[in-house]
């Protein structure tokens, strides 16, 4: 059930496409704590691959970005080993990937930094931006440092005081020079304890984005209320010029509060259908198969947007690898097949379209195996890229 910290009374609301009865909290304190049940989307995706058509290999797709070239993606520290420390450059029109980037090296600069060790070992980037006013130039943050080894115990009592994880979360600046991609600055992230974040090293930060008063928002998967967050840091020109704490605020944004089970954000884009308004930011509630998009300013509701993932199934040598017929496979319709779980990672706005790509959840990706025609893509946890018009009405 939804709810919010002002008094509520219960109204429910019944979604097309066959979707049961959902209770939601619909406050009576103020408008700007409502939230509204938009129509469910139908998402029909299309398969990521290599240059040779080949599904693409595990890259655990952690973000996605924009370049003039097609999108970027970033992958996390359990992707396959070709894929970690890279940034991948997906058409737009065909979802193959164009070039692959990397691997990111550290800047000589940073060689004698307290986080070296693990920015040279096997980062577990988690999301991408582009960081405005600089060319080429991303911002991506860490996330899982449990694989790494530990700070040195100088560097522990330099960053003790995170307040959230042992390791601290880290804003890293990923530069491109000819094609060689550097990290060449960052910052460990600091929350204040009253914000109660918590010590969940696979539950910290998962989504960036960049609004246009250069607010730089970190999208928290959950805290110690089992609550998603929203905080933000402001952008300068220093901002990579020290490696001392920044300090994350909360955005106070209008979020669905889910009494159990866990809820996170796993990325997030602003889109401003108004020039004259401060925007949304659009977030993937991973775990709900829905997307959340809040006003900035806080005054109309949030809605939610419940979404159902379908898949293209694959004709015999659609694929190089793809050695099945489907014949007689009842489970398809029409080329394609719905998804049990998509998992979305990253969310972007590219003009008057919403991208979204998923990061395959191994422990449930070959639920989605309808036929043994398109067992393969999930073995290989390939990602598929959505896409869908923005609408006018979710930002009414």
């Amino acid at each position: 059930m939804y709810t919010l910290n002002c008094k509520t009374s219960l109204n429910f609301f019944t979604t097309i496409v066959g979707l049961s009865m959902l209770m939601l909290a619909k406050p009576v304190c103020s408008k700007s704590n409502e939230i509204q049940l938009a129509p469910a989307l139908v998402l029909n995706g299309q398969w990521i691959r290599e240059s040779d058509g080949s599904s693409m290999l595990n890259p655990q797709t952690s973000g996605l970005a924009f370049h003039p070239e097609g999108y970027l993606s970033i992958s996390d520290a359990s992707a396959d080993e070709s894929q970690i420390q890279r940034l991948h450059l997906i058409d737009r029109q065909s979802s193959f990937i164009l070039e692959k980037f990397g691997p990111i090296k550290l800047a000589e600069a940073l060689s004698e930094s307290c986080f070296a060790p693990y920015l040279q070992d096997r980062p577990d980037f988690e999301a991408l931006v582009a960081l405005p006013g600089k060319p080429n130039t991303w911002i991506s943050v860490t996330e899982d440092a449990t694989r790494s080894q530990p700070l040195s115990p100088a560097c522990i009592e330099q960053y003790r005081e995170t307040g959230s994880t042992d390791y601290p979360s880290l804003l890293v600046e990923i530069t491109m020079r000819n094609e060689s991609l550097l990290i060449s600055g960052v910052r460990p992230v600091q929350f204040a304890k009253e914000d109660e974040v918590g010590n969940f090293p696979n539950d910290g930060i998962e989504g960036l984005a960049v609004d246009k008063q250069g607010k730089l928002y970190l999208g928290l998967e959950k805290d110690n209320h089992q609550h998603a967050r929203v905080f933000f840091v402001n952008l300068n020109e220093e901002l990579f010029n020290t490696q001392s704490f920044i300090l994350a605020k909360d955005a106070n944004l209008n979020l669905p509060q889910i009494e159990e089970g866990n809820h996170p954000i796993n990325g997030m884009d602003i889109v401003y259908p108004d020039n004259n308004q401060n925007g949304y930011l659009i977030a993937a509630a991973r775990n709900d198969n829905e997307l959340w998009i809040m006003d900035l300013d806080g005054v109309k509701p949030t809605r939610i947007v419940p979404l159902t993932f379908f898949a293209p199934s694959f004709t015999f040598g659609d694929l190089p690898e793809t050695v099945y017929s489907l014949q007689d496979c009842n489970e398809i319709k029409n080329g394609w097949h719905k998804m049990h779980n998509a998992s979305l990672e990253g969310v972007l706005v590219d003009e008057d379209t919403l991208v979204l790509i998923n990061d395959p959840w191994k422990a449930n990706y070959l639920k989605n195996v309808k036929c043994e025609a398109d067992k393969l893509p999930y073995e290989r946890m390939s990602p598929l890229i959505f896409k869908t018009p923005l609408q006018a009405d979710w930002f009414k």
